[in-house]
């Protein structure tokens, strides 16, 4: 008898919604992972390395942590896909880097809340309980850009004192289990999470916002 094996990312078990927002997201930290490329004069090889890792390093940790197997952009020619388009991008775009970096900020928010609820998601569909899932989204949202700050040889931008980056996706990913509790439309709950991280980005850069030191 012949067994037909299908091999799916483990976003594509959940709304198409967050589908687009798993890939959207990808896009964005494959950008902002080739301009830090570009920041430290690498070639082209580099960036794309770069580019790879921040999109992906968090969630490749999460799954290897719960137990998924495959992680979830094996076998995913989209994923590769706007790794290297993202990575292009870049490296075509020779004007106005500065301004476009400065919308990156905004575009990284998004992609952290979007990625923090994403992580939450795939760790409770994996059995995990509500603590553990949080823990998962922010490692998903923020632990791509730590190892390609690794890579880099600095020092990385989650551990440095200044704006509020995984403090942010904690508090949204906190706000949308909460919201899971109450009947209330999915894409509502994703959207209210998303703009939490979002907002709290905002703030705490323009306020200056830092935790108490140690």
């Amino acid at each position: 008898m012949k067994i037909k094996t299908v091999i799916t990312s483990p976003y594509l078990h959940y709304m198409n919604l967050l589908q687009w927002i798993a890939y959207t997201g990808t896009f964005v930290f494959a950008l902002t992972g080739a301009f830090k490329a570009r920041t430290f004069k690498m070639d082209i090889f580099g960036g794309i390395v770069l580019a790879f890792v921040t999109a992906y390093g968090g969630g490749t940790l999460r799954d290897l942590l719960i137990g998924i197997r495959p992680v979830n952009w094996v076998n995913d020619n989209i994923a590769l896909a706007l790794v290297f388009s993202g990575t292009v991008f870049t490296f075509l775009l020779k004007e106005n880097v500065n301004r476009f970096k400065r919308s990156i900020f905004y575009t990284d928010a998004i992609g952290i809340g979007l990625f923090t609820a994403a992580g939450i998601e795939v760790s409770l569909h994996n059995g995990l309980n509500e603590i553990y899932a949080l823990v998962m989204g922010v490692i998903t949202a923020t632990f791509g850009g730590l190892i390609a700050d690794i890579f880099c040889n600095a020092v990385p931008s989650l551990l440095k004192r200044g704006e509020l980056y995984a403090t942010a996706c904690a508090i949204g990913g906190a706000v949308y289990l909460l919201l899971k509790k109450i009947p209330l439309e999915y894409n509502t709950n994703l959207f209210i999470c998303v703009l939490v991280v979002v907002g709290i980005r905002i703030y705490s850069k323009r306020k200056r916002l830092t935790l108490p030191e140690i």
